[in-house]
C-alpha cells in the first residue's frame, strides 16, 4: 500500500512539473513573439521639437514604455513611419541621452531615433541609416541682450557659452576665441532655465531647437550665424542609430527615402508648432 502511494505521488508530481514546464514554454513563447512584433526606439522625451514628454496622446503622442507619460516630436512621428513600414508596434523607451548607445548595444532598444548625428566617433561603436534631417548650428540667447545681433561667433568671445553633454555641439565652442567655456548640461531644459537665470550668456544648439526654444520662451532669441561654426556634415545631420550589422537598417533606408523633403519639412513645422510650453 505504501509503495502505491509513493509510485502515485510520483506521477502526479511529474504531471504537475510538465504542465508547469508547458506553461512556463507557452508564455516564453508568446513573451517571444511579442517582442519579435514590437519595434524599440530610445529617445530623451526632452529636445523639442525632435522630440518631448508630454501627458497624452494629443497630436500623435505615444505612450512610454512603462510610464504614464507620452513622448511626441519630430522624431516620434519619422519613428511612427518607420515602425510602420516594418510592420511593427512602435515601442518608446524613454531613456537619458548618455545611455542611448549602451542600450543600443546591450540590446533594450533596437534604434536610436534622438536627434542623434551621426559622428566618426559614434560610428566606431554603431550603424547609422541615411540621414534623415539636416539643420545648422546656432545659439539661444537671451531676447534683448548684447548678444542677440551677434553675426559670427566670435562675437561670443568673454560670453559664458556650455552645450549639451556627449555631443558635438559642445566641442565646436572651442572655436571662438576668448570664450567662457562653461561645463556641459545634461539636457535642453536645464539650458534653458541655466539662459534663464543669467548663469549662461548662451548654449549651442540646431536651427530646430532654436527656433522651438525662442518660439516657446519669449525671453529667448536664436542667433543665426554669417560667419559661423565650421563642422561636417556628418555633424549637421540626423540619423538612425541600429547595432552594428543590424537587420534593420536596409528596411530603414528604403522607408526614409519614401519620405519627401517636403513631407519632412512639414513635419518638422507641425512639431515646432505642437511642442509644449517652454519650462
Amino acid at each position: 500500500m505504501v509503495k502505491k502511494l509513493s509510485l502515485l505521488l510520483a506521477m502526479s508530481l511529474a504531471a504537475i512539473i510538465l504542465l508547469a514546464g508547458c506553461g512556463s514554454s507557452e508564455k516564453s513563447g508568446e513573451s517571444s513573439k511579442k517582442e519579435a512584433d514590437t519595434f524599440k526606439v530610445g529617445l530623451e522625451a526632452g529636445y523639442a521639437p525632435f522630440n518631448w514628454t508630454q501627458m497624452d496622446d494629443s497630436n500623435g503622442g505615444v505612450k512610454i514604455d512603462g510610464n504614464a507619460e507620452y513622448a511626441g516630436g519630430y522624431d516620434v512621428e519619422i519613428a511612427k513611419k518607420i515602425a510602420e513600414g516594418l510592420g511593427k508596434e512602435l515601442v518608446i523607451v524613454k531613456t537619458e541621452w548618455d545611455g542611448l548607445v549602451p542600450s543600443l548595444t546591450s540590446g533594450k532598444i533596437d534604434a536610436i531615433i534622438a536627434g542623434m548625428s551621426p559622428t566618426a566617433e559614434r560610428k566606431e561603436t554603431i550603424d547609422f541609416s541615411d540621414n534623415y534631417y539636416k539643420s545648422d548650428l546656432i545659439m539661444v540667447v537671451k531676447k534683448g541682450g548684447k548678444y542677440e545681433g551677434a553675426k559670427s561667433i566670435q562675437d561670443f568671445s568673454g560670453a559664458k557659452i556650455t552645450a549639451q553633454l556627449n555631443t558635438f555641439h559642445y566641442s565646436v565652442i572651442d572655436q571662438i576665441k576668448g570664450v567662457k567655456k562653461e561645463p556641459a548640461m545634461d539636457n535642453f531644459p536645464a539650458m534653458r532655465v541655466a539662459l534663464e537665470s543669467g548663469v549662461i550668456d548662451g548654449y549651442v544648439s540646431e536651427r530646430p531647437e532654436g527656433v522651438s526654444a525662442s518660439s516657446a520662451n519669449d525671453n529667448f532669441a536664436m542667433v543665426e550665424f554669417t560667419e559661423g561654426f565650421k563642422t561636417s556634415d556628418d555633424d549637421t545631420a540626423i540619423a538612425v542609430g541600429v547595432a552594428k550589422g543590424s537587420a534593420f537598417t536596409k528596411k530603414i533606408n528604403e522607408i526614409l527615402a519614401g519620405i519627401s523633403e517636403e513631407e519632412r519639412q512639414e513635419i518638422m513645422d507641425n512639431a515646432i508648432k505642437n511642442q509644449p510650453a517652454a519650462k
